[in-house]
């Protein structure tokens, strides 16, 4: 088994220990990522992406649902924790509540759900306030694949978002963000997905 598929396991069988009541200690989860050594640097297990514990149907089903909370401006996982408390019925991926529940929610990241998504599909993955991303350094200087100045990558936080003017015909809007550094610093993107798509990629968990 790849280091994914026993994380994926591992992860399966934690959720079953909190189905049948008897869920294991945060220790006790350490000690088994650590016995098969699927450990980061800090010691804390690495997550296959949860994703992967949906079936093909399932994850087209909550793409879709996802993209359609994107395009109403919705947070995806606010709709459901809303309609968990408030006991509604989620349509679609009621089965994400019935079958994993809050735990596995809270581990889907924006990299997990780009790992499925279609890059042609932008509608699908829209940056959010606290994504984690890494941007290229060819958005401020002249880079080559080989030579002096080549491309390197930089973690960094998306401390905001705002669309173009509204009044602007489509080709004309862009939508911009700010990220900030490890450091401190921060950097405004304009056209983070009009013509600067390829200067950031989402951040691996």
């Amino acid at each position: 088994m790849t280091p994914d598929e026993i994380s994926a396991a591992l992860q399966a069988a934690f959720h079953q220990c909190e189905v049948a009541a008897i869920p294991l200690t945060a220790q006790q989860q350490q000690i088994l990522w650590q016995a098969l050594g699927i450990t980061d640097q800090n010691g804390q297990g690495t997550l296959a992406n949860p994703l992967t514990q949906l079936s093909a149907a399932e994850r087209q089903a909550l793409l879709q649902f996802i993209r359609h909370q994107t395009q109403e401006r919705l947070d995806w996982k606010t709709t459901l924790l809303n309609d968990w408390l408030q006991g509604r019925d989620s349509g679609v991926v009621q089965f994400i509540r019935d079958r994993y529940g809050i735990q596995w929610l809270e581990q889907v990241q924006s990299s997990h759900l780009a790992a499925y998504d279609n890059p042609e599909d932008d509608e699908t993955l829209r940056l959010q306030v606290g994504d984690r991303i890494e941007i290229t350094n060819g958005l401020w200087e002249w880079v080559q694949e080989s030579g002096p100045c080549s491309r390197e990558w930089f973690p960094c936080t998306v401390v905001s978002v705002w669309e173009g003017d509204a009044s602007l015909e489509d080709t004309y809007r862009h939508t911009s963000c700010v990220v900030r550094f490890e450091s401190g610093a921060e950097y405004e993107i304009q056209g983070i997905y009009e013509w600067n798509r390829p200067n950031w990629r989402w951040l691996r968990s």
